[in-house]
């Protein structure tokens, strides 16, 4: 009996229908880099020292350059970058007394560099930045600098939890309407966050934020591939992670443009309402109708991509009664996951793998711009390097296979960061290379659909796919 893929063979696996879907789920994946990414801009921490009373007065009197009112007033200033305590420590001295000199301040105040206390900023800092940040609105610097981890910490919470749940969400309820209610829900809390006066209320609206981006990413993703022929998936999904990539190099650009936080969130946030009207334009998926029984509704879907594409559907397929009917309407748990011994060991390994590059790609991001460069630059430069990556992924993943790619990847990364910085997360990309070694390989094979397929898969000799082809081309053949 057919399977959708059989009928996608004849009115079309990637023509006119297809590529709309593609092309507007793509834009929705470039409009999730600010949720992902965005704390490298909405928490930029600019240059800052404390801000002490009377030394802007004395300064001014004294005639001091910034560079000589910086050696004077400021802690272990050298003129080389900053330390701790030059940005986070003050001279325990009361600069509005009289008779300070001005060319040794600290002697007339009765010692030197090494004999006076140093204290904490009291009178809050000073930020050399023209704009706004997270940082410089909350003071999340030195003492209360773990609290611009807790913001991201917060967003990442949310996506571990809301990949899960609403993954379920899109297998129980359908791909569009996950789709929609998240989308709503981004643009909701990414509005509150431009007009939430506190940092605490700024972190719980980010963890939901967080909570229904990530799936609403993952979704588009699922329905974008569920649309296309079995040719075509690979090359859909490479695409759908390259727009993310266009969206970085749009969002350094406004970032570049606007450098007050609260009006960036507003500007990257507001063009996300518009998605809403993928309520009108954007199909259900009708492999998952399939999979709850709903033929009829499926198969308006496929008689629509016929039109537009502008192909005749065979007549023998109007009236389908699709083979995935016959195990009835699918009732996915979490359970299944780890159900079975390969399902089990595949899901221990791609949670491990997800993870490790989140952390990899994320740590990357977070020290964008310390090492004293142009941040804007060192983002445009981290955003460019995805593009070959993705045209070595397109023309690899076909002639090697998934695992090898996969493994080689995550190795260099892992060596890369050893190499660089000899950071923690070295060890976590080498672990991740060899486990995925361990992951069945997928090329030229016809992916699982359920769990019992995911235990036999290892045990398949043969491509299932040249199978059914050489069936159906049987089949015609006796038919004719």
């Amino acid at each position: 009996m057919p399977t959708l893929d059989d009928i996608l063979e004849h009115v079309g696996e990637f023509d006119k229908f297809q590529k709309q879907t593609f092309f507007v789920l793509c834009l929705l994946s470039a409009a999730f880099t600010p949720v992902y990414v965005g704390v490298v801009f909405f928490g930029f921490i600019p240059e800052h020292r404390c801000f002490s009373p009377g030394v802007a007065e004395l300064s001014q009197r004294c005639g001091w350059s910034l560079e000589e009112q910086l050696n004077h007033t400021v802690p272990e200033w050298g003129g080389h970058g900053a330390s701790f305590s030059s940005r986070c420590r003050r001279y325990e001295v009361d600069w509005n007394s009289t008779g300070v000199s001005c060319t040794d301040p600290l002697g007339s105040l009765g010692g030197n560099r090494s004999t006076i206390p140093l204290g904490p900023c009291r009178h809050g800092w000073v930020y050399d930045s023209p704009g706004t940040s997270l940082v410089t609105e909350f003071n999340l610097v030195c003492e209360d600098s773990w609290k611009l981890d807790l913001f991201q910490s917060s967003v990442n919470a949310g996506f571990f939890i809301g990949s899960m749940n609403i993954g379920y969400i899109a297998d129980r309820f359908g791909r569009k309407f996950c789709l929609i209610t998240t989308i709503l829900a981004n643009v909701v809390f990414g509005i509150l966050l431009v007009f939430v006066p506190t940092y605490l209320w700024i972190v719980i609206i980010r963890f939901f934020q967080g909570l229904v981006s990530k799936g609403c990413w993952t979704t588009g993703y699922i329905l974008a591939t569920e649309v296309v022929g079995p040719k075509y998936r690979r090359t859909v999904g490479i695409l759908y992670q390259m727009a993310f990539s266009i969206g970085l190099l749009v969002f350094d650009a406004i970032a570049y443009a606007i450098s007050h936080w609260r009006w960036l969130q507003f500007t990257v946030t507001l063009p996300s309402s518009f998605f809403l009207l993928y309520y009108w334009c954007l199909p259900e998926s009708p492999r998952w109708l399939i999979s709850q029984g709903k033929n009829d509704k499926a198969m308006k879907i496929v008689s629509n991509m016929a039109k537009t594409n502008q192909k005749k559907m065979p007549s023998h397929f109007v009236d389908i009664k699709f083979e995935e009917d016959d195990g009835g309407k699918q009732s996915p748990s979490f359970f299944d996951l780890v159900r079975t011994p390969q399902m089990r060991r595949n899901t221990f390994i791609l949670m491990y793998n997800w993870f490790t590059s989140s952390v990899l790609y994320q740590g990357l991001i977070m020290h964008m711009g310390v090492a004293a460069g142009n941040m804007y630059l060192d983002f445009l430069y981290s955003a460019l390097v995805e593009f070959p990556a993705a045209f070595i992924i397109i023309i690899t993943i076909d002639r090697i296979g998934r695992r090898y790619p996969w493994a080689v990847a995550n190795t260099v990364a892992g060596l890369a960061c050893l190499v660089t910085a000899l950071i923690p997360e070295a060890v976590l990309g080498l672990i991740a290379g060899g486990l995925v070694l361990l992951l069945p390989e997928t090329k030229g094979r016809v992916l699982p659909e359920t769990v019992e397929d995911v235990e036999n898969f290892h045990r398949q000799s043969a491509p299932k796919a040249k199978k059914i082809y050489l069936h159906v081309q049987t089949s015609e053949v006796a038919d004719d």
